[in-house]
């Protein structure tokens, strides 16, 4: 399977004449990618010139990108503080807006197509995309915050990662709003988020491999941190519940929706005495992952077993047979947080703070009855 890992400065070389993406130089990860405009280097830094004239990093970042509600005498004495200490100023962006694009790894096709969507929303609306990977980790270290600022980030488009409390308060300090696509825990009441309709994907999987006869149907979440996998496993739950079965806990596993994970879990399920007929994975390339379990253990899939998946990526239909799935929007939710930052910058009201758009079931060839 083609991985995106390191990709970051290619993405940005490739897009840079068009100014759909740049690279953070140092977005969470080494990287040799050329950023634009010059960052501070030998010089004071924010914080520093911030303590020099009392006041705080984000009040001097007005300062530096033009914004008003800072009184004449305050503002001349930061701007002698940035001349005198050496600070080097980034270049003007002359009104276009720039996005900062945090997404917690760059390594599936899922990432592939949040990025399309981000990228196309961003071409449109004439902005500019900072690409920054987390590999997994809280995003909002005191480097990244102070890069944010001097370069006039005018929003952050968080995917599936957490910020650290220290930066959700200087984010909000900074005036930089935030979108979060698939949050992380329930913390989120100050983003607007977008996510898909996952409850009613994961009582769709559920419900159509009941309708083909499964009674054993087993579940491996992705990381159950985030929302969406929540609402997939109670979906899930529903179903069964709907249909006079009780849920039987010994054949749920709490996933990472990587196919190592699939694989790892798919193996576990398979290996129980009673072992499913049917299993639903939070995730396409964990549902990957399972067919290699099942094929580790002389099982045909959907003879023996039958698989489904979520989110619907290339994958799906280049393995054999291919998978069914619950689709998800990803491309067009990754576009429409883009397109929400960006009102939000302008000073605009969003219609709601919570957009979900609607999961698809794809029927394909990895399901079918059980065995009698």
């Amino acid at each position: 399977m083609r991985k995106l890992r390191n990709q970051q400065c290619r993405l940005g070389a490739v897009h840079e004449s068009t100014g759909l993406a740049k690279c953070d130089r140092n977005s969470y990860r080494e990287s040799s990618c050329r950023e634009e405009g010059p960052m501070p280097e030998a010089g004071a830094t924010l914080a520093q010139i911030a303590e020099a004239a009392g006041v705080s990093i984000p009040t001097v970042s007005r300062v530096l990108n033009g914004k008003p509600g800072i009184s004449a005498p305050k503002r001349e004495e930061i701007e002698r503080l940035l001349e005198d200490r050496g600070y080097a100023r980034r270049k003007p962006r002359r009104g276009t807006p720039l996005i900062d694009f945090v997404i917690s790894s760059l390594e599936t096709q899922w990432a592939t197509e949040l990025l399309r969507g981000a990228q196309a929303e961003a071409a449109r609306a004439g902005a500019d995309l900072v690409l920054n990977a987390t590999d997994g980790r809280p995003a909002g270290s005191p480097d990244w915050i102070e890069r944010i600022s001097a370069r006039g980030t005018d929003g952050v488009v968080l995917v599936v990662s957490e910020l650290e409390p220290q930066a959700r308060r200087e984010l909000s300090r900074l005036q930089v709003p935030v979108v979060a696509i698939d949050p992380i825990g329930s913390d989120t009441e100050s983003f607007v988020t977008v996510s898909a309709t996952d409850w009613v994907g994961g009582r769709e999987a559920t419900e159509h491999l009941l309708a083909l006869g499964h009674r054993r149907i087993g579940f491996i979440t992705g990381p159950i941190t985030l929302e969406c996998h929540q609402d997939r496993l109670d979906g899930y739950t529903s179903a069964l519940g709907r249909a006079g079965i009780a849920a039987d806990p010994s054949l749920v596993r709490q996933g990472d929706s990587l196919i190592a994970g699939g694989q790892r879990f798919g193996g576990e399920l398979l290996d129980l005495t009673d072992r499913p007929t049917a299993i639903i994975s939070g995730s396409d390339e964990q549902a990957y992952g399972v067919y290699l379990a099942a094929r580790e253990r002389g099982l045909r899939i959907p003879e023996d077993l039958s698989v489904v998946g979520f989110d619907d990526v290339d994958l799906c239909r280049w393995v054999s047979p291919q998978l069914t799935t619950v689709r998800q929007p990803l491309s067009s939710m990754a576009a429409e947080a883009t397109r929400l930052l960006l009102k939000l910058a302008a000073g605009e009201e969003v219609a709601s703070p919570t957009v979900r758009l609607a999961s698809k079931l794809i029927v394909r060839d990895s399901t079918a009855a059980p065995a009698s």
